[in-house]
């Protein structure tokens, strides 16, 4: 049943619906993330706008008029990522008032993340925020609504252990080099990327005992930067030919919207390597490595994909700091709920029992 007057609604796609080339496509830059804001600021029926834009998920958040604002919302989504509408059919999903509520709650406090538990999507969702604040896309709704998502998100991380052992995709990654190699010391890393992931996945190496790291960046001083921390050596992103054939292990989280390691890259490095594996680790999103880099004999890629199914097996053990998350969320969406219902003019959607 279509909402009848303004109401909160979500437009999201994310690990949980869309594959990972899917997403690749629905991944924005900052020009098109701004396209896309300012082409839904001026859609008639649509009154505020805020986007949260990550590797592993594009989600609008908005008040509408009516339906229709929503459905001009999904048509402006697939032409400004180029999807077809069906190829969205499935992969966009839609959540109203509440569930919206509920659902940006959850991502915030890193329930809804693919290393569930992870910190650093509450900082991406401050920013997506602040962002859309600064510019004057939101309102009283998304205000109010943004504003109680960071409580949320803060009493759920003091008030539970779900974050415990500072979880992140870093962190994952080099816990896989780990088990594949144990003592990290003689081992000859590479992070590919000085941005934030880089930054952590470098510190997460040196944690393990890594002695060997080198750093590349297509801004150089960035590397220098980043390898000074670790001890280690600098390197541009025209040097990666060279540098491959030398090393064990590859994690690479560069924001070039192009394969900066490409499977001819690849092979010609193992030529030059024999009897020796690598492992490329991709912490990108669009994919820093070719897939097809991953056929080459006695190499072994992983993709965000691949670390967050071994991430999984830690999820288990924390499944009772998950409920207790998820029931703090449900709290709290009842709570606010009525009072958002209140700004939009129109009364709660259903009685909600906070289960």
């Amino acid at each position: 049943m279509e909402n009848p007057g303004p109401f909160l609604f979500l437009l999201g796609a994310s690990h949980h619906t869309a594959p990972l080339a899917v997403r690749e496509k629905l991944s924005l830059d900052g020009a098109r993330a701004q396209d896309l804001a300012s082409r839904l600021r001026q859609t008639p029926g649509v009154r505020e706008v805020a986007l949260l834009n990550t590797c592993n998920r594009v989600e609008l958040y908005s008040v509408a008029a009516d339906a229709a604002a929503v459905e001009t919302a999904l048509r402006t989504l697939s032409e400004v990522t180029g999807c077809a509408p069906a190829d969205l059919e499935g992969v966009v999903v839609r959540r109203d008032n509440h569930e919206a509520i509920e659902h940006l709650f959850s991502v915030a406090a890193g329930l809804d993340s693919q290393i569930v538990g992870e910190a650093e999507i509450l900082g991406q969702v401050k920013e997506a925020y602040q962002l859309a604040l600064d510019r004057k896309w939101t309102g009283p709704v998304l205000n109010r609504v943004f504003q109680k998502t960071f409580q949320a998100a803060k009493h759920v991380r003091t008030n539970t252990a779900l974050g415990e052992g500072h979880v992140n995709i870093a962190t994952v990654a080099v816990d896989l080099a780990g088990k594949i190699y144990g003592d990290l010391a003689p081992v000859g890393v590479l992070v590919v990327g000085a941005g934030e992931i880089g930054l952590k996945t470098v510190q997460a190496f040196q944690s393990r005992g890594a002695k060997s790291i080198t750093v590349a960046s297509r801004t150089l001083s960035k590397a220098e930067e980043a390898a000074t921390q670790a001890g280690g050596w600098a390197a541009s992103l025209a040097e990666l030919p060279e540098i491959l054939p030398k090393v064990d292990v590859v994690a690479s989280s560069t924001s070039a919207p192009y394969a900066v390691i490409t499977r001819e890259m690849v092979a010609v490095a193992m030529k030059r390597r024999p009897q020796r594996p690598l492992f490329l680790i991709d912490l990108a999103l669009p994919r820093d490595v070719e897939p097809e880099a991953g056929q080459v004999p006695d190499v072994y890629l992983y993709n965000l994909d691949d670390l967050a199914r071994i991430a999984e097996t830690n999820l288990a053990r924390r499944h009772a700091e998950v409920e207790k998350c998820r029931a703090i969320i449900a709290q709290r969406t009842a709570a606010l709920w009525p009072q958002v219902a209140q700004s939009l003019g129109a009364p709660p959607a259903r009685p909600l029992d906070g289960g």
